[in-house]
């Protein structure tokens, strides 16, 4: 499916009915050949967006899967970059990617929601993983993200404007949350992706209880909608003090 080299439906049908952490474990020898991996165009387009706010010494790609944004943090980061998941499979992944040039590379296994480190990154990042968190887990995962950040350190992430009420996408969407709700009320392990429930007045009301200023910078690449407003901007958070 998706690719010659992507999953078939088949394996699709059985990730889908795993827990979120086996079913990436699964995913993932095929995950780059699928829509899930963050584009190119994306991580090109917040690597030049972050690169003016830089240097960085050190860096963390949250919820790293096979290591895409480790590459951003290797073009904005001069000392070590570390990427952070709870799949090994992923992990696996990752670390037989060719390394990138520039800082030292590592990888840990390890929950976003209790992270082994001390205040220790200037910057930490994250690409499409906030669906699978619900909304009362963002305290907590905020909380965790301000926890390892040097004081004055960044957070950021790209957030893609929520389609139109009415269009394809939207109904996509829609249909898509409906169906993991019905597949979680009658099936054990659940499987926590919805992708209407990370909400941008929500974030930003909870990244400032967790302790952060946050910003929003358009990127220019995704252009705007006929409203005027971007496609998708990047949401940088700054620990305070």
């Amino acid at each position: 499916m998706f690719s010659p080299e992507g999953p078939t439906l088949r394996e699709l049908a059985v990730q889908a009915l795993s827990s979120v952490e086996h079913g990436y474990d699964l995913l993932a020898p095929k995950f780059d050949h699928t829509p899930y991996r963050t584009p190119d165009r994306v991580l090109d387009a917040v690597a030049s967006a972050l690169a003016p706010m830089g240097p960085f010494g050190t860096g963390l790609d949250l919820c790293c899967g096979t290591g895409a944004g480790v590459d951003v943090l290797a073009r904005v980061c001069r000392e070590r970059v570390t990427g952070v998941d709870f799949s090994a499979g992923m992990l696996e992944v990752a670390r037989r990617r060719p390394a990138p040039p520039g800082p030292e590379v590592s990888w840990v296994r390890a929950d976003a929601r209790a992270l082994p480190f001390g205040a220790e990154f200037d910057l930490v990042v994250s690409f499409g993983a906030f669906g699978h968190f619900l909304p009362r887990e963002l305290p907590g995962l905020f909380g965790q993200v301000r926890s390892v950040l040097r004081p004055g350190g960044r957070f950021a992430f790209p957030v893609a404007a929520p389609p139109r009420p009415g269009s394809p996408g939207y109904w996509t969407l829609l249909g898509f949350d409906a169906a993991m709700r019905v597949r979680n009320a009658l099936w054990r392990p659940p499987f926590v992706m919805y992708y209407r429930t990370f909400r941008l007045g929500d974030v930003g009301r909870e990244l400032a209880r967790a302790g952060f200023r946050a910003q929003l910078h358009a990127l220019p690449e995704f252009g705007r909608r006929p409203d005027g407003s971007p496609r998708v901007r990047l949401v940088t958070a700054r620990r305070t003090a």
